[in-house]
């Protein structure tokens, strides 16, 4: 049994998944170990076909692993039932993805609503908009707002539920520069004022300095771990 330590939110052993394709096997992680501590802001690296989104779906609950084990607060979430991991996302898990999957219909307090909505703990949509700099935007509908400013509705959505990890793939892939920064100021400040444990996976590797600790993955391993003595503010990031 791992260990189950309050400096521990997540912890993996022997990580492996195949995906099955007919007769062929794809193999998406070869045993990955890894710990994750409350607060830190983890970056992977690493090309397309890594393992990098699959090991952050394991993590977040959203697939399961064909061998090894993962421990949330030291429980075993590979031995958890459905209905158990539906929760686990509900309650415990942000994600931000490339795409803001954002409701056309809905404005930017209406998209945050629906999860504050389901929540236990919620914050307000306002407030949730707030920490990422949209309080002028409130009652905008997606159409209305640029990229950035729906990547940014997207993670206040993420966190208005006070999730104690919060898991982003790829999330300024569709963004330029400029804007890009924006997204990850919000990021930032999620990490540093509500100490949300924070994951990014991302092709850049100019993000990974402003991170504690970088993974480098490769063919489904993680195949070196960097600690950033000295992090750059999102601000200072240029790409």
């Amino acid at each position: 049994m791992p260990d189950s330590a309050n400096d521990v939110i997540f912890k993996a052993e022997g990580l492996t998944k195949i995906y099955r394709m007919g007769e062929v096997q794809v193999h998406a992680l070869r045993g990955i170990d890894l710990v994750l501590h409350p607060s830190e802001f983890v970056v992977m690296l690493g090309p397309s076909g890594s393992g990098k989104s699959t090991l952050l779906n394991i993590l977040g609950g959203l697939d399961v692993p064909t061998d090894g084990h993962v421990w949330y607060h030291g429980e075993d979430l590979t031995r958890a039932s459905d209905a158990q991991l539906t929760r686990f996302r509900r309650e415990h898990v942000g994600f931000v993805f490339q795409f803001y999957n954002l409701i056309p219909s809905l404005t930017a307090r209406e998209n945050v609503a629906i999860v504050t909505d389901i929540a236990t703990r919620p914050m307000t949509p306002e407030d949730a908009l707030a920490r990422v700099g949209l309080t002028e935007r409130l009652d905008h509908f997606p159409a209305q707002l640029s990229g950035g400013e729906q990547q940014r509705v997207a993670i206040a959505r993420a966190i208005a539920k006070r999730p104690v990890v919060l898991l982003c793939d790829e999330p300024t892939g569709a963004l330029d520069s400029a804007t890009g920064v924006r997204v990850l100021e919000a990021l930032e400040r999620v990490n540093t004022e509500l100490g949300t444990t924070t994951v990014v996976i991302t092709h850049n590797v100019d993000i990974a300095r402003m991170a504690h600790r970088v993974l480098f993955m490769a063919d489904g391993r993680i195949v070196r771990e960097q600690i950033n003595t000295e992090r750059l503010a999102a601000r200072e990031l240029h790409w």
